[in-house]
């Protein structure tokens, strides 16, 4: 029985998006109905509507304790989108957890929610002259790798449960950026079996490195997403308080050539750039729009 609930539930949630202006209600922790409507109003915005949708669940855990019935399970949501002319498939995997007491369900959330505070981790600025290595940046291999693995994780490398800077580093590494290894953590970007550097991993401390560094992976800030190619990459606070929480990359552009972007955390294909839609958003959000570049 709880099965078919959670399964008239998922539905549910996801043909508003098509049929109707309001969500239903049903188990929604606070922020994610706000989120939708969000989602609904920016596609407004966008001169764009989703013209159809799909969504797809599995189970990863049960737990019974009693009367009380805990369910882990995976989601994935597909929404066709059209803008115009042209036609796009956004995609989102969400790991979800719901309660069930005698079999009725009475909440659903998501396990690790957007937007989790990222470390707040100091690095080091580079003094050292920059080391001359040449290397061209293949946008091209980068976005393939982003889109390869948008929705899994490479098992070369760890994987964290905030794991959207993990997965952009390892984009940009596949399209040709060198490491710049160190031995101490604060320092450089790099990753090696079972030790990496914060600004591999850690939102706040990529930002930082995007800013300042002088050698292997550098990068030029602009003014605007819409000067962003794919192959860049985007930062985000979502409180406006300077700690950076996330780190997306542009994988393509929408019909009026506003980035769409992949991400982990929330794993995320083909998703609007401005984020309107998560639970993280808030008025108070900042942007760093960052071109990669390639060495001189």
């Amino acid at each position: 029985m709880w099965f078919d609930d959670l399964k008239e539930y998922i539905q549910r949630q996801t043909e508003w998006m098509v049929h109707t202006d309001t969500p239903h209600e049903g188990y929604l922790q606070e922020g994610e109905r706000e989120s939708f409507l969000r989602k609904k109003l920016m596609l407004e915005e966008r001169k764009a509507n989703i013209v159809n949708n799909n969504v797809q669940a599995r189970v990863l855990r049960e737990q019974t304790i009693e009367k009380t019935k805990q369910i882990d399970y995976l989601v994935h949501y597909s929404y066709l989108i059209r803008q115009g002319f042209d036609f796009y498939i956004e995609e989102q995997l969400q790991e979800r957890r719901a309660t069930f007491i005698d079999d009725v369900m009475v909440s659903d959330e998501m396990i690790t929610p957007e937007g989790k505070p990222s470390e707040t981790v100091k690095i080091d600025r580079e003094i050292d002259p920059a080391f001359n290595r040449k290397f061209e940046y293949n946008r091209l291999e980068a976005v393939k790798y982003a889109e390869r693995w948008w929705n899994t994780f490479n098992p070369a490398y760890k994987a964290f449960d905030v794991d959207c800077t993990n997965y952009i580093s390892q984009c940009l590494y596949a399209g040709g950026i060198p490491m710049t290894d160190h031995t101490i953590r604060t320092k450089g970007w790099w990753f090696r079996q079972n030790n990496w550097s914060f600004s591999w991993t850690v939102a706040n401390a990529f930002r930082w490195h995007l800013s300042g560094s002088r050698s292997g992976l550098r990068a030029q800030e602009v003014s605007s997403a819409h000067q962003l190619m794919p192959g860049d990459v985007i930062c985000y606070d979502f409180e406006g308080n300077g700690r950076w929480d996330h780190t997306t990359i542009v994988v393509g552009k929408d019909s009026v050539g506003e980035p769409l972007v992949n991400a982990h955390t929330t794993n995320s294909r083909m998703r609007y750039w401005g984020y309107e839609d998560s639970t993280a958003y808030t008025e108070n959000i900042k942007y760093k729009f960052f071109r990669i570049v390639s060495s001189s």
